[in-house]
């Protein structure tokens, strides 16, 4: 049995259709499903559906097999015990540093930055040898530079609509984000066909979609 952990949302509706061409389709929506644990037309295979940021605690300690995640958890994460053999090119993003329109600040100054994204942030600004106060937060960025909070934050950026219906912009880039597909050190050993094989199916199934 191979148990692979996806998150609902952006990464499960985009997962999708590489897991079909392998074969893999899921029972029942986990949109429409109060079930944590889905069975598949497989039934060597089956999904669990978690927290995003919780996929690569999953797959590291064994409890997954192999799972979808953005690059953005997997930096947070530090990638202990997991092997990431392939970028599935799905839920692209940005991870930016944003703030107020035509609000920068001097660079003398020392930045206060919100953002759930606290390593990643943390290194862009020192590679910059710029000194940051890091606000940890989970949710709702936009309104912290809105309210004296913060002076700019650090954010997965898509379309942008958000930051401007609230009075931000862009600052600069830190990385293109995607979701890579994560495998288990000791699954990739124990069950190293299976998981060899799904990973062949999924990398052809990525070069068909892109090409």
């Amino acid at each position: 049995m191979l148990t692979i952990a996806l998150s609902k949302g952006r990464i499960f509706k985009d997962t999708v259709p590489l897991l079909a061409a392998a074969g893999i389709v899921p029972a029942e929506d986990p949109e429409r499903s109060r079930k944590l644990i889905l069975e598949t037309t497989d039934p060597g295979v089956r999904l669990l559906i978690i927290r995003a940021t919780d996929v690569p605690t999953y797959v590291q300690h064994g409890a997954a097999d192999l799972g979808v995640a953005g690059k953005d958890v997997l930096v947070e994460h530090g990638g202990e015990g997991i092997y990431e053999p392939l970028d599935l090119r799905i839920a692209r993003c940005k991870l930016m540093v944003a703030g107020p329109i035509g609000g920068r600040v001097e660079s003398q100054r020392r930045l206060r930055v919100a953002t759930k994204f606290v390593d990643s942030a943390r290194a862009h600004f020192a590679n910059q040898g710029r000194q940051v106060e890091i606000i940890k937060l989970y949710g709702s960025m936009e309104l912290a530079p809105l309210v004296g909070l913060a002076d700019c934050i650090v954010d997965l950026v898509d379309t942008g609509n958000t930051l401007r219906a609230n009075g931000l912009e862009p600052w600069e880039p830190i990385a293109d984000v995607s979701s890579r597909l994560i495998v288990n050190k000791a699954s990739m050993k124990m069950k190293h066909q299976r998981v060899q094989a799904l990973i062949g199916q999924l990398r052809e199934a990525v070069c068909a979609q892109t090409d």
